[in-house]
């Protein structure tokens, strides 16, 4: 049950499969060697996750900060993400770019090369440990693992970064004023009957189509200067609703003619039409 046991045997997996590769003609065996490419992927991925409860064990206050990932989009956010990171950086240190342009490549090795580094300390460190002192992590190997982490944590940024469009702070906090208004939404909706606790734990697929649509008009005219305030520019709103920036003044325009009993049936209406 000691995780760095575990990181012993995982550790050994790692290294005899790369052992077997090394050993192996791609060219006279490609089969064989798209069978082991495929468990070294497993066999890393299986380390890093042994490392990763390690870390959360030995430095869970040191560790560096990930508020990064909320930049990513969702698509990336998946368990494999990191071992991903660990290909890449392999890839990128052997001079093959995969998915990153050549100039990006470029400026990225260093980092896949001391990421790398770390880690090879890494886990001659803790196999050293595993076999003197399984239970206990003294100050040189949480420095190891200190360094790991934020080495690990920059790369992933910096990588990821040159694939894709990362949010801006901005950005960002134009999605949590959107959740925000989505949630005053919902407690306005429940306070005046529109909705039903019952309806939102059961997960009544009609909300997908009612929330959003009472959440339009309650920023336009409950909470006018929230993310629909049409005081901004429409560079200056969320991408959600800048695209329709035009048709959001047409709508606005009409529901300030509305008295409030008219209102009170549009919200209503809203909440029954398909």
């Amino acid at each position: 049950p000691r995780l760095l046991s575990q990181f012993f045997f995982a550790d050994e997996r790692v290294t005899r499969v790369v052992a077997e590769i090394n050993g192996l003609d791609a060219e006279l065996d490609p089969q064989q060697y798209l069978v082991l490419l495929n468990q070294l992927h497993l066999s890393q991925a299986h380390l890093l996750a042994v490392l990763e409860r390690i870390m959360e064990e030995c430095i869970p206050t040191q560790r560096h900060s990930r508020d990064y990932l909320v930049k990513f989009p969702e698509e990336l956010l998946v368990d494999s993400l990191g071992n991903h990171m660990l290909f890449a950086a392999e890839c990128l240190l052997a001079g093959t770019f995969l998915e990153v342009e050549e100039a990006d490549g470029a400026q990225l090795r260093p980092q896949a090369r001391n990421l790398l580094c770390s880690l090879e300390l890494v886990r001659t460190v803790l196999r050293e440990q595993s076999l003197s002192q399984p239970s206990s992590y003294p100050e040189p190997v949480q420095a190891v693992l200190v360094q790991f982490d934020r080495l690990f944590a920059e790369f992933e940024l910096s990588y990821v970064s040159s694939l894709v469009g990362v949010k801006s702070p901005e950005e960002i906090y134009r999605q949590q004023e959107i959740i925000v208004l989505f949630c005053e939404t919902v407690e306005r909706a429940l306070r005046l009957g529109y909705l039903t606790q019952e309806m939102i734990d059961g997960y009544e697929p009609l909300l997908m189509f009612t929330i959003p649509r009472l959440a339009i008009i309650s920023g336009l005219l409950i909470y006018p200067e929230g993310p629909l305030s049409l005081e901004r520019s429409p560079e200056e709103m969320s991408r959600v609703f800048s695209p329709f920036y035009n048709l959001l003044k047409k709508i606005r325009d009409l529901l300030r003619v509305l008295s409030a009993e008219e209102l009170c049936l549009l919200e209503r209406s809203l909440c029954t039409a398909e």
